[in-house]
Order: structure tokens, then sequence, then C-alpha cells
């Protein structure tokens, strides 16, 4: 059984409660973890807090090359933790291999961030004495990252990066069916040099553990990304004692195709960028807008694509020209999106397209692309997290940006033109954290992200996120009459 790794000890939970962790494409328990309680986030928080004086303290290279050995650590050991990735998570091992190197990159990025954290020097008006001021810059202190299970080593690397670099300590609650390879990735952190209690996880549920960390006195800083009606209890909890938060919540990101798009283009990127990693994404292509002239030549080419797809376990390569395309993480989200798609149809949406599954096991669902939904629909109101794609006419781009912006979402956009004037107003226009030009919707290490609306507050990502983790402190220095 893997244990919780707090204050560097590997433990189990006091209460000695257990979870298993099920393969998503077999339904079988892969391992168990502790079932962790209230007491293990008050025995990680307090581990986490009698660190913070040594890490916050060391000089920020000697804490950027910890962090970098920590990095190489689990580089050297990335196939074994993208194969444990495949098990508990379900995507394919390309992709789970895809995650490893987006988690490294982000992780390098803010190690190399660690010695470049600015403060700023202000002269100061004289009638109270010869003077000058300064903003220096410090932790803001016990950090705790949520993270879900869609991509749990990235989005934990968003939240657990810009913490450490700017001398911050971090308690990670993982998502219950995804915990074996975070605890794997924090173990080798710590056997790489990182001192005990700086990076510490605790498994189990959000009700119980989560909110205890979100809700810990100790702890002033919380980033979590998940659903929003959980991001909303998070800020309840957080709200009355003033922490730092931010919430990366659902999406339901429009995608505009205009009739001088690169249609080939337009339709590879809504083809990755909606049934990557099972449609599993918040910032997924969710509902795509088509210009009425290309309309044909874009559901043609988008079906022609999306046919490659075969279902199966991740850990088995499709063969050419077939693309593997693993189950769902749970039961529970596939028969969300099952559901969604019903409605859809009874209410007069027509299936284009959509895929086999013939296997008895497993939390498989063929990829699926509908036409002519209702826009009051629940796959259009609601957030669709699998592989299930609406795609519409429009006449004008009048009509894309105002169906686009009606959603109560704003995480991702996108556009495909060659307009200026039509890639100016979709910049400005859209309701939206981020608005990708001619390109799949990725998250950018170097770039802020995040939402608006029921999209969430707050930005990860970009040197930007590393503000969320510091805190600005004006100095005056006085007396020098």
């Amino acid at each position: 059984m893997a244990q919780l790794l707090v204050g560097g000890e590997r433990v189990s939970a006091k209460g000695g409660g257990e979870m298993p962790v099920v393969n998503p494409a077999t339904e079988e328990v892969i391992d168990t973890v502790p079932k962790g309680t209230a007491e293990d986030a008050e025995a990680a928080v307090a581990a986490a807090k009698g660190a913070l004086a040594e890490w916050s303290g060391k000089d920020p290279d000697e804490r950027a090359a910890i962090m970098r050995a920590g990095i190489a650590a689990v580089k050297e050991r990335g196939r074994e933790i993208a194969e444990l990735l495949v098990r508990e998570q379900g995507k394919p091992l390309s992709e789970a291999m895809g995650e490893l190197h987006h988690f490294i990159h982000g992780m390098d990025f803010y190690a190399d961030l660690a010695s470049k954290i600015r403060g700023a020097y202000a002269p100061l008006p004289s009638s109270l004495g010869k003077s000058y001021g300064m903003v220096i810059k410090r932790p803001v202190g016990v950090c705790v990252a949520i993270v879900p299970f869609n991509f749990p080593l990235t989005l934990m690397g968003t939240k657990v990066g810009p913490a450490l670099a700017g001398g911050n300590t971090v308690v990670v609650k993982p998502a219950e069916t995804t915990p074996l390879a975070t605890l794997r990735v924090a173990e080798l952190f710590a056997e790489a040099g990182l001192p005990a209690g700086v990076f510490n996880v605790v498994t189990g549920e959000g009700p119980e553990v989560g909110e205890a960390l979100a809700a810990h006195p100790d702890v002033r800083r919380v980033a979590f990304t998940g659903s929003t009606e959980v991001g909303r209890r998070i800020m309840e909890i957080a709200g009355p004692q003033f922490k730092r938060v931010s919430v990366e919540l659902g999406g339901s990101d429009p995608v505009i195709v205009c009739p001088d798009a690169d249609v080939d283009a337009a339709v590879k990127g809504v083809n990755i960028g909606r049934f990557f990693n099972a449609g599993q994404a918040c910032l997924a292509a969710k509902r795509v807008y088509v210009f009425e002239e290309v309309y044909d030549e874009f559901m043609e080419g988008l079906i022609k694509r999306v046919s490659r797809y075969e279902l199966g376990d991740g850990l088995t390569k499709a063969e050419k020209p077939k693309i593997r395309m693993g189950p769902m993480n749970s039961a529970r989200y596939r028969d969300q999106v099952s559901s969604q798609l019903e409605e859809a149809v009874s209410r007069g949406a027509r299936i284009a397209y959509q895929g086999e599954w013939g296997g008895e096991k497993g939390y498989f669902f063929p990829p699926t692309v509908i036409e002519g939904a209702p826009h009051d629909s629940r796959v259009v109101r609601e957030e669709t997290f699998g592989p299930l794609l609406p795609v519409f006419r429009v006449g004008d781009l009048e009509e894309a940006l105002r169906l686009a912006n009606d959603s109560r979402y704003g995480l991702g956009s996108s556009i495909w033109t060659r307009n200026i004037r039509w890639i100016h107003r979709a910049a400005q226009e859209i309701e939206a954290g981020m608005t990708w030009v001619n390109q799949l919707h990725y998250g950018y290490d170097e770039l802020p992200f995040g939402g608006v609306k029921d999209s969430g507050v707050g930005r990860e990502h970009g040197p930007e996120a590393l503000e969320y983790y510091l805190e600005s402190k004006s100095v005056v220095i006085g007396g020098l009459d």
C-alpha cells in the first residue's frame, strides 16, 4: 500500500482507513492508499509550518538547486511514473509521457525564477525627514494545493513550482482516484534533498481532507483546480480567514472557425483539443461554431480524424493509422456525459459520428460528434467533461461571438482566421481568460492562465503566478538626515 508523505516520512492515516485505487480501463484495484482524515491534514500543516523558516531562509539559488535535483530524479524515473499515471488515470502512455514532460518543464520554469524575484525602490517626500521606501517580497507561508484527476502531475506542478520557488511550504491533496503518481513524485523530491516538511501529500476524500486543509488557520494560500461547485465551496471555507485563494474551475471553451481559416489546421486543432485525454480537460474545445461557407468541409475533415480513435487500455498501442483513446477516469463522469448526449438527442440533436466500444470492462465512452443541439441543452449549458463535441453553423462573426459568450463559463476560447480585424475582435470581446488564435488549446507555462465568470478567480502559469505566493511588504528607511 502507498502511504502519505508528511514531514518527510511515509506514514499511514491516523485513523487506519484505506481507499482503493482502480484502473479505469480494467476496473481492477491496482493499489490502496491511506484514507486521510482531518487529523492527518493537521499533521501535514504542522510539518509544513515547521519547515517554513528553514526553506524560506535558504538562498534562492540553493532552493532552485534542490528543486532541480528533484526534477532530475523525476526525469530519471519518468517511464515508471508515466506508467503509474496510465494505470490510475487511464490516459494513453504517450499522453502520460507528455504530461510528465509538461510537469518537468513547468517545474524548471519556476526553479529558474527562484532567484529572479524582485522588489522595488521608491523615493519618498522629505516632509518627515529624509527617507526612502522599499517593497520587499516575502513568502506567503504554508500553501495548500488541491489537484484534480485529469492532469494530476501538470496541475500539481502549476501550484508546487511557484510555491517552492517563492520560499513557501506546501501540502498537496490529490484527487481520490489519482494519488499514486503524485505520491511517487513527492517521494523522489524528498530523496533528492528537499527538506522534510516542505512538500507533503495527504490522500483522502475532499469533504474531509480538502476542507480541513482549506479551513486550517495556519494555511495562508489555497490553490484549487476542479469543478465550479467545489471551487465555490473552497472559497466559502477559505474566505472568512482572508486566505490567498485561486480557483481554476470548469470551462466550456468556444471555438470559432471563419471562412478564411486553414480548415485542415482547424480540424486538427479541434480534434486534439477536444479528444485528448478522452475529453477530460478544463480547457478543451467544447463548442465549435463554424461559418456556413466552410461547415461541410470542416465536418468532413473532423469526422475523418475522429474516426481514427480506437478505445483501449492506455498501456497498449493502437495499430496505425488508429490512435489510442483511453477510458474516462470514473463511471460517474462517463455516465454524466452519456446523460448529456441523451438529453441533446432527445431534443433534436443529430449524431454525426460516434465511435465503437464493445468491451465489458472499463469506463469507456466512444468519441462522439453531434450537430444541431439546442443552445440551452445540457451539452452546451453545462461543462461536458468527456469526448462529446457539439458543432454549430453560424452565419457571421456577430452570431459566433454572441453564442461564444452565451455561457456561464469563461476559461479558454479560440478563433481560426487570417483576418486581423476578426482576431482583434475575438481577443477583445470573447469573455474568457485566454484566447488562442490559429492554435489548439494548450496551457503554456510562460503565460498566465485562469478563468472569468464561473471558470474561476486568479491565475496560474507564467511569472505572474509567483505573485500569488508572495506578499508585498513596504519598508520605510528613515533617519537619513
